[in-house]
Parts: C-alpha cells; sequence; structure tokens
C-alpha cells in the first residue's frame, strides 16, 4: 500500500482545472462573468417607483398627441422656469410645431360623439364595430378607427371577446354533427329561464332558422310543456314551411313520444345532441347568450306580461336591425323599404313606405 503524500501533489491534476482569480485581485470586487447582465447605474434607465415617460403611466409615446402630454407633465412636474419646452420637446422627440399646434376637430364630431353614446346606450353590449356599421347604415361616412379613437375617449367599454373553441370536429377531421346548407334545412329550440322581480320563475322557448340566424319565435310562460312545443311548431310550419330537420337537446319536452311521433308525421326529422354536450347545440346556445346578455340581465321583470312585451321585442330588434358577424354585418331579417317611386307608379298610398319584413 502507497504511503500517503503531505505535499498535496495527488490534488494538483484537479486543483489546476479550477478558475483562479487573476494576481493582484485578492482584495477587489468580483467583475461580472461571461453571460451575466451588469446592473444599471442609477440614472441609467426606469427606477422601481418612479414614472417612465416611454412605458410608464403615459404607455408609450407613439402618437403626437400622448408627447405633447409627456412634454406638458415634465414642465408641470419640474417646473416651467427651469424646463423650457425646447429642452422638454428635445428630450421627448417631440417637434415644437407640432407641440405648439392645437388639434381642431371635425364639424361634425360633436354630432357623431352625440350619436355613438345614444347607440351605446341603446346596445349595451355591441362594441365599436357593430356602432359603425349601424352609423354606416345611417349614412356617416367614417370608419372603424375613428370610431375605436372616439369611443376610448368617451371611456366607452369594449365588450371582452371570448376564447374561440373548436369542438364540433374530431381528430379525422369529421364534423360530429349536421351543418345548414339552405334557410328551413335545420331548425333547433331550447328552454331558457329567467325570474321577474318578486322571485317567481318563468321559461322561454327559442327557435332559431340556423342557416339564416333568423329567431322564429320566443314564447314567454310560467310553465310549459310538450304540448306548448307542438303549438308553437304547428304555427311556424304553417306560416313558414316545414324543416328538414330540428335540433334539440334531450329533455322532456323534446323527447316526448307526442313530439316525436308528430314530427315524424309530418316529415320532419329530429336530431338530438349526446347528453351534457351543449357545444353540439352551438347556434341555439349562441342564440340563448345573446338574449341573456343583451336583454335579460339588463331587464327587471315587474310582471310576466312585461317579460313579453320587451322580448318579442328584442326579438324584432335582432332580426331586422341588429348586424351580425356572421353575415357580413347585416341583420338575418332586415325590413324591406319599398322606394317613393315605385310607390307613385303602383298606386301605394304617399304614406306607406315600409313592406313587411322578408322571410
Amino acid at each position: 500500500m502507497q504511503a500517503d503524500r503531505s505535499d498535496g501533489a495527488d490534488v494538483l491534476p484537479v486543483a489546476q482545472r479550477v478558475r483562479r482569480a487573476a494576481p493582484g485581485s485578492g482584495q477587489a470586487v468580483q467583475g461580472v462573468g461571461e453571460g451575466e447582465r451588469a446592473s444599471e447605474e442609477v440614472g441609467g434607465g426606469p427606477v422601481a417607483r418612479q414614472p417612465d415617460f416611454k412605458r410608464g403611466v403615459l404607455g408609450k409615446l407613439l402618437s403626437p398627441a400622448k408627447r405633447r402630454r409627456a412634454v406638458n407633465y415634465v414642465r408641470e412636474r419640474l417646473g416651467e422656469e427651469r424646463v423650457s419646452e425646447r429642452r422638454a420637446c428635445q428630450v421627448l422627440g417631440q417637434a415644437r410645431s407640432t407641440q405648439r399646434r392645437e388639434p381642431v376637430g371635425r364639424e361634425d364630431e360633436d354630432r357623431l360623439v352625440a350619436r355613438m353614446v345614444e347607440l351605446a346606450c341603446e346596445y349595451g353590449r355591441y362594441g365599436y364595430r357593430r356602432i359603425t356599421t349601424i352609423l354606416g347604415w345611417e349614412g356617416w361616412r367614417v370608419n372603424h378607427k375613428r370610431i375605436e379613437r372616439l369611443w376610448k375617449r368617451e371611456g366607452l367599454k369594449v365588450p371582452s371577446k371570448q376564447p374561440k373553441r373548436r369542438r364540433l370536429w374530431l381528430h379525422d377531421g369529421s364534423c360530429i354533427r349536421l351543418r345548414p346548407a339552405s334557410k328551413d334545412h335545420v331548425w333547433s329550440y331550447d328552454f331558457m329561464h329567467e325570474r321577474t322581480h318578486e322571485g317567481r320563475a318563468f321559461r322561454l322557448l327559442t327557435i332559431l332558422d340556423e342557416y339564416t340566424r333568423e329567431c322564429l319565435a320566443i314564447d314567454v310562460d310560467r310553465q310549459m310543456n310538450h304540448q306548448n312545443v307542438l303549438d308553437r311548431l304547428a304555427e311556424l310550419f304553417v306560416d313558414r314551411g316545414v324543416p328538414q330537420y330540428i335540433r334539440s337537446d334531450n329533455g322532456a319536452e323534446f323527447t316526448a313520444r307526442a313530439v316525436r311521433d308528430w314530427l315524424q308525421a309530418v316529415g320532419v326529422k329530429t336530431l338530438y345532441i349526446e347528453p351534457g354536450s351543449p357545444w353540439q347545440n352551438g347556434y341555439i346556445e349562441s342564440f340563448n347568450g345573446k338574449l341573456r346578455d343583451e336583454l335579460l340581465n339588463g331587464e327587471i321583470f315587474d310582471t310576466l306580461w312585461e317579460a313579453k312585451v320587451l322580448t318579442e321585442r328584442w326579438r324584432r330588434g335582432y332580426n331586422q336591425q341588429r348586424p351580425h358577424s356572421s353575415l357580413g354585418d347585416r341583420p338575418p331579417a332586415p325590413e324591406a323599404f319599398l322606394p317613393r317611386e315605385k310607390l307613385r307608379t303602383s298606386g301605394v298610398g304617399a304614406g306607406l313606405q315600409i313592406t313587411p319584413a322578408l322571410t
């Protein structure tokens, strides 16, 4: 057995691999190694709890208006007698001519803002894009960028977007439900629940044409069963015709034997979604969400009759006036206007200007 060495010669190869400090650096502060970032000196950049004019409360200074406010803010905080306008503009990258120029609004700015706020109050859940479409219908020559700027300036709330979900397709690319191909191809219906002011519950039966997105009916009553469903479908079949398919969930009102036998007798095929899969009935679920968001969540119904009146008024506005994004910002069933010249030549009274809505 070899004797142990006291001079440490056996650990010399290992010691040579260890990086040693340079000579004379024993008392010096350790420098920044490769791959490490040096700490910023005080004053070299934004410090914690200090406002940064480029990324702080004012946001990025990308527009002349923001730079103008930043120049004024700096001079107010530091003192106008200490910081001149020339110096502040030079530091913040603002031209002095731009700083001194007073913004001049358009002549129709006040009327446009007043009309925009009026539409925003009337349609509380519409964003600036739908408001832009409605203003275009009324004859305003505006684009969405101008309306968005005025929308933010007035402090109006833009509804948050819902994340898109892809649940209707399997991994192999096939669709798990029938898609509508034409008008009266596929109808869908569903029930909703709401309460009047005194706490009594009532139900809403909504019926939708999936292709045209038109709401065919909204029935409101305290209690509804399969007989109410049959009565409403019978009226719609007489007025509009018989659809090829009708889609619903597995509720007792839709799966009743009387309903299935009657639909089979008139030649309508039923499409029942899987239990616990409301996304398979996406058209009517999306419509119910709009109905609740735009009407039910914003109204207090004192009586059942009030609920019927307001619901029917909202249904007509949805079909004839509300722009639908999937239809090119056009309503599902817009009103048909007959030109005044045709009214005169056809012999119709001069006071009549609107014909019944197209279906």
